[in-house]
């Protein structure tokens, strides 16, 4: 055996020159065969992209798969129908119209109705073939006939059964003709601020009827001053649930809701300011039901009186308080008798004018309000109150016994 002593030598390789040959035509022909593939397939890679960002676990769940676990193509299916439309359809028909018509006499003419406003309603009671309509004072003020408007655009003429000025509710009473739904009542005592609103109501005429929106309890036990014969001074201080739901004019009289869909308030005023949005106001239901259901049976309100005309000392200047009223230094406030009604309980107990009141039953008075709470709120009539008044600069007493107003 011979052995070769000589080292392996390296075999020689390919030409260089040969290398690029195939290379440059491997690449030309990925190139044109992914061209190709977009120009047939063009949602190829829009496809691929879809299947990374499904959702996980889609394709095993996925019960449109066929047999050989390719998922068919499905329309996308959206339901809209919510609890919250479906509560907004069923209670809107209960949701009226209001139109105040009052009579224009020309001297020589016949006396024609003009629509002298408009406003919202809310049927509350269906009854012996009777439908009852809840609205707000001021609405109705002044008519001298009253139209409704259906949610299905139907005219009805309707009965002002009774109004009350300090509680800004009225109620109003038609055939049922129309087979008309009352809205369920609420309760508006355990409102919580935060707590979903909605307003329903005819914001600026009847052309926008039935309009909803949507928004928050923004506060609870609200007071606002009311001025009724513009003369600058509070005449009441209303307490009313605060809303930033959108409340126009037109929606007063009509209906906030709960996600229930139950009446919880009386949409009743908006501060009209320009610097001011989103603030609306509601009569909370609970004290609304009382003055309704008075409403229903005397056609009024009845409430206890004194029988004078008072203002508060408030408005005077300070120097009267000690001048002209002789007040002590330690009295802060209450109401000043301007003049006293002949025959009145406060004629019959020896009120006088200029006298100053500072508490009735030993409830201290500051302003008018304070003594319309006190009386409109806590007494009734034929009840006997004690009054303290001031009088040339001395502390008084008297008893009366208080009377229908």
């Amino acid at each position: 055996m011979e052995y070769n002593d000589q080292p392996n030598q390296p075999q020689p390789g390919p030409d260089k020159k040969n290398k690029g040959k195939w290379l440059i035509p491997l690449l030309l022909g990925i190139i044109i065969g992914g061209i190709l593939v977009l120009l047939i397939n063009p949602d190829f890679l829009r496809n691929e992209n879809t299947a990374q960002i499904s959702p996980a676990g889609q394709e095993e769940n996925n019960e449109n798969a066929d047999s050989n676990g390719v998922l068919e193509d499905q329309p996308m299916q959206v339901d809209v129908s919510t609890q919250l439309t479906e509560i907004i359809e069923q209670v809107t028909p209960a949701v009226v119209g209001i139109t105040n018509i009052q009579q224009n006499v020309s001297w020589g003419a016949e006396a024609d109705g003009i629509e002298a406003g408009t406003g919202s309603g809310v049927i509350y009671k269906v009854e012996d073939g009777e439908t009852y309509i809840v609205t707000n004072h001021h609405v109705i003020e002044d008519a001298d006939s009253v139209e409704v408007i259906l949610h299905d655009e139907t005219h009805m003429e309707a009965e002002i059964i009774g109004s009350d000025l300090f509680t800004d509710l009225a109620v109003l009473k038609m055939d049922n003709e129309n087979e008309d739904t009352p809205m369920e009542i609420g309760t508006s005592e355990s409102l919580k601020v935060g707590e979903p609103a909605i307003a329903i109501g005819n914001p600026l005429g009847a052309y926008l009827s039935s309009t909803v929106t949507q928004g928050v309890i923004s506060g609870m036990e609200r007071t606002i001053p009311m001025d009724f014969n513009f003369d600058g001074q509070p005449d009441w201080q209303a307490e009313v649930i605060q809303t930033d739901a959108a409340i126009n004019p037109g929606n007063s009289g009509g209906a906030l809701i709960n996600l229930y869909g139950q009446l919880i308030g009386i949409n009743s005023m908006k501060i009209n300011e320009e610097a001011v949005e989103g603030i609306g106001f509601a009569i909370p239901i609970d004290s609304a039901i009382p003055v309704i259901q008075e409403l229903e049976e005397n056609g009024e309100v009845v409430r206890p009186f004194l029988g004078v005309e008072i203002y508060s000392i408030e408005e005077l200047p300070q120097y009267e308080w000690r001048n002209t009223l002789q007040l002590p230094v330690e009295v802060e406030g209450g109401v000043y008798v301007w003049s006293v009604e002949n025959l009145s309980p406060a004629d019959e107990a020896g009120i006088q004018q200029y006298d100053v009141i500072v508490a009735l039953d030993g409830v201290p008075v500051h302003n008018t309000i304070d003594l319309r709470k006190i009386l409109y709120e806590e007494k009734e009539v034929g009840e006997v109150v004690t009054i303290d008044y001031y009088r040339d600069g001395e502390l008084m007493q008297t008893e009366l016994e208080l009377e229908i107003q």
